[in-house]
């Protein structure tokens, strides 16, 4: 760790996670002097309570339910119950591993110091470093240019009783080392959904209370609906549209009164999630004293350049407000220290930006769906193919999912691709390609598509613009 008031950086950066790591790696190849301020663990929250450690323990209970429920014949598989020490142990090990190579030993390789302490902007305007049982000023931090990265944190809602229960959140729920038997979780959207079928899958009792019409309710409906089936075969409980009443702690349960469909009910669990989303790190850093204004969540305002209100001071990542992907924060690390050190002009643009959610089947999407495009004014054509029309997914054994193609109605111009498939995260990357290339449905239905391949479902779906492709053969194009 460094200390040294006197030192004058090109670049100060507040935060040690992606969006903090890309800025600094990138400065540095364009001769900057940085140094990064990191309050807690240093490689924020993918690699530390994101990412990494939710993926990891998701793999591995996916493994445990296709043991118990592979479909092929004459195969004989079975799994025993899980024992969570022994899981959340590999998963911390692994976390421990990658935090080490890819962020502290990377710190020392570039030649960065980072400074450990609580950053924040004084009344005089200074940015200071206050560290742990220190009882002077702080240690004051003097850069030409400073970069707010300080990522989000869980958001609870303000629901009656929830601060008096002992509930758990996205990063606390992956500490656990008993597999709770009952598990509530509140929020259906891409954390709430994932953690859902990962507890699910390792043998909990769960249900699903969401407030919203429909689970997963930023994708097109037709993919909602069908994971939601996926997931009340698999013995998931879905509550939408449930308005929450109150919860309250009675013994070693969690109650919580809702209204579901008009009906009162009550719920008990051993554990309850709380998955409602995410909200920006801003509360502690004193931007009010630097003219840095913040939006209604508390995300830093920027323009399409990365560029605060106060024009010494930029902001990368989560705390932006922007789409809470690692890609993302990456990317605007790299943005940033263009914009910031050389005032390159570099801007943000999120047109083709992939999203996906790591269920079983996986959600994948790009572009606009069907009401996004309707809103922008287009006159939307759009197709859904289901997965029993695709061969991979037949040869699979699974056909639960499906593809959904938003294109333009008067130019034929792909607008969206949206995917519910097992491998939908490795295929969406075509989708990707088509929409940056402007390519319209008769161009993505007749480009090469590998055969028995999910990403084959992409020009299949488009193909179903024009004709029945439950009427070709195999591999006919």
């Amino acid at each position: 760790m460094s200390k040294n008031p006197t030192k004058q950086y090109d670049l100060a950066i507040i935060g040690s996670g992606s969006a903090a790591f890309s800025t600094a790696i990138h400065a540095v190849g364009l001769g900057a002097q940085v140094v990064l301020i990191e309050q807690g663990t240093i490689g924020g929250t993918c690699v530390n309570v994101g990412c990494v450690p939710s993926k990891a323990l998701l793999a591995g209970a996916e493994a445990r339910h296709e043991a118990l429920t592979q479909p092929f014949p004459g195969i004989s598989t079975k799994a025993g119950p899980v024992d969570m020490g022994a899981l959340i142990g590999g998963k911390s090990d692994l976390v421990a591993g990658l935090r080490r190579d890819k962020y502290e030993d990377l710190a020392q390789a570039y030649g960065f110091p980072v400074i450990q302490g609580v950053a924040t902007f004084g009344v005089d305007g200074a940015l200071r470093v206050h560290h742990q049982g220190g009882v002077d000023g702080g240690e004051e931090i003097r850069a030409d240019q400073y970069v707010i990265a300080t990522g989000a944190m869980p958001s609870i809602p303000a629901i009656p009783g929830l601060a008096s229960v002992k509930y758990l959140t996205s990063t606390t729920a992956m500490e656990l080392e008993e597999l709770p038997g009952r598990l509530i979780v509140i929020g259906a959207n891409a954390v709430g959904l994932e953690q859902a079928q990962l507890f699910s899958h390792l043998g909990a009792t769960v249900t699903i209370v969401e407030v919203r019409d429909r689970i997963a309710p930023f994708e097109e409906p037709e993919i909602s609906a069908m994971l939601e089936r996926v997931l009340v075969e698999e013995g998931v409980e879905v509550l939408t549209g449930a308005m929450i009443g109150g919860v309250s702690q009675i013994g070693d349960q969690i109650r919580i009164e809702l209204t579901h469909l008009g009906q009162s009910r009550s719920l008990e669990g051993d554990a309850l999630l709380v998955a409602t989303g995410r909200m920006p790190n801003t509360a502690a850093l004193g931007l009010e004293h630097v003219g840095v204004a913040l939006g209604p969540r508390g995300e830093v305002v920027v323009d399409d350049q990365l560029r605060t209100t106060n024009p010494k001071i930029f902001a990368a990542g989560d705390v932006t407000g922007a789409p809470q992907f690692v890609y993302v924060a990456g990317q605007h690390g790299t943005i940033v220290a263009d914009n910031a050190l050389s005032n390159a002009g570099r801007r943000v643009d999120y047109r083709t930006l992939p999203r996906v959610t790591f269920t079983t089947p996986q959600v994948a999407s790009v572009g606009l769906t069907d009401e996004g495009a309707i809103a922008a004014g287009y006159r939307c054509d759009c197709r859904v193919l289901e997965l029993s029309s695709v061969p991979r997914a037949l040869v699979n054994r699974d056909t639960r999912g499906l593809v959904k193609i938003v294109a333009d109605g008067d130019t034929g111009v792909v607008l969206g691709i949206h995917l519910l498939a097992n491998g939908a995260a490795d295929s969406i990357l075509a989708g990707v390609y088509a929409l940056e290339a402007n390519f319209t449905v008769d161009q993505l239905a007749s480009i090469w598509a590998p055969y028995l391949t999910m990403s084959e479902a992409i020009r299949l779906g488009a193909q179903s613009f024009t004709r029945d492709v439950g009427m070709l053969s195999c591999c006919a194009s």
